[in-house]
């Protein structure tokens, strides 16, 4: 089949190469433009898809928008039998809709028409949710609500972080991609509408979402540092030689434990929650190196009694560090 892939992150890698090597001919990958990168911004950073379709030498297109004339005239002159999107980011008209001759399929990360949107890993496991997996769609001309073609559950196991959620969720969506394609080539791909009772939506993640509020019970915390782990890593702040400095949270495990909120109860680096304690498995202080809850502690001199806090609880003077 020609297959024209619409793409951006990493989670989409997997999935071009499982069809490239399938013997299906990628005419064109969609991605978005280069945008400066690095420490500086003085690098052009492609996204990781663009990196592996100029390995395997397929052209690459980064049209900022796909509401124009001219953008649709390029992607009917690739007269594609289909067009398998993830995450690609833009909102496809009608126009490209319809274009190739089996539309176009969308994987999407969660079991659709719950977490709809662009977090649905992030957003399962800071809900707690006890499975996700990957659902292959017809695409509409809103997000997510095209009728399911396929659809492999995946359950969510306590120690995931959406970092290893992602990598096994992006092995799911490479072979439902493969499976849907050959069904779609033999006519035997049946799609089924949605039910939208429940739907919930995934939004992006913003900034604010990631500091730590030590009040909630501690398998909330537990949820919310695993579900921004790695990207952006959820966070808070502690008093280090007379000022806050702020230490991201990548593993935890919810634990028993009590005291005031935010409070460091033992060497292990479990933590006061409002109900609960929470056991910091990994940890890193800004500009430091990622190190085990216990090893942090020796590093950086920490002991029982001190406390984690908002930066503004800090500087308002409502909160007096130990």
């Amino acid at each position: 089949m020609r297959i024209v892939f619409m793409a951006a992150p990493a989670f989409s890698i997997p999935t071009l190469r499982e069809i490239v090597s399938g013997g299906h001919a990628v005419v064109a990958v969609y991605t978005r433009a280069p945008k400066p990168g690095g420490r500086r911004r003085l690098e052009v950073k492609k996204t990781p898809i663009h990196e592996v379709a100029d390995s395997l030498g397929v052209p690459v297109y980064t049209p900022r928008t796909l509401r124009n004339p001219e953008a649709q005239d390029v992607f009917r002159a690739h007269a594609a039998d289909v067009s398998v999107v993830i995450a690609y980011g833009l909102l496809l008209p009608k126009e490209v809709l319809e274009a190739p001759k089996f539309g176009c399929v969308n994987l999407h990360a969660s079991l659709l028409p719950r977490w709809r949107g662009a977090a649905p890993i992030q957003r399962a496991i800071m809900a707690g949710d006890p499975q996700t997996g990957i659902d292959l769609i017809r695409m509409e001309e809103t997000f997510d609500t095209g009728p399911i073609g396929l659809r492999e559950v995946v359950p969510m196991r306590p120690q995931d972080t959406a970092g290893d959620l992602a990598a096994r969720l992006a092995e799911v969506a490479a072979g439902l991609a493969v499976k849907g394609l050959r069904e779609m080539e033999q006519g035997t791909l049946v799609f089924h509408q949605q039910n939208s009772a429940g739907a919930t939506y995934a939004p992006k993640i913003e900034k604010q979402e990631a500091q730590i509020d030590w009040r909630l019970d501690s398998e909330t915390v537990k949820n919310q540092v695993h579900g921004l782990s790695p990207v952006p890593g959820a966070f808070s702040h502690i008093v280090l030689r007379d000022r806050p400095e702020r230490f991201k949270l990548f593993r935890a495990e919810a634990v028993s434990g009590c005291g005031v909120p935010g409070t460091i109860l033992d060497d292990e680096m479990t933590v006061a929650c409002g109900r609960g304690g929470l056991k910091v498995i990994e940890a890193q202080r800004a500009g430091s190196v990622v190190l085990s809850g216990d090893e942090l502690m020796r590093r950086e001199r920490l002991s029982p009694g001190k406390a984690f806090a908002p930066a503004d609880a800090f500087s308002s003077g409502f909160f007096e560090a130990p």
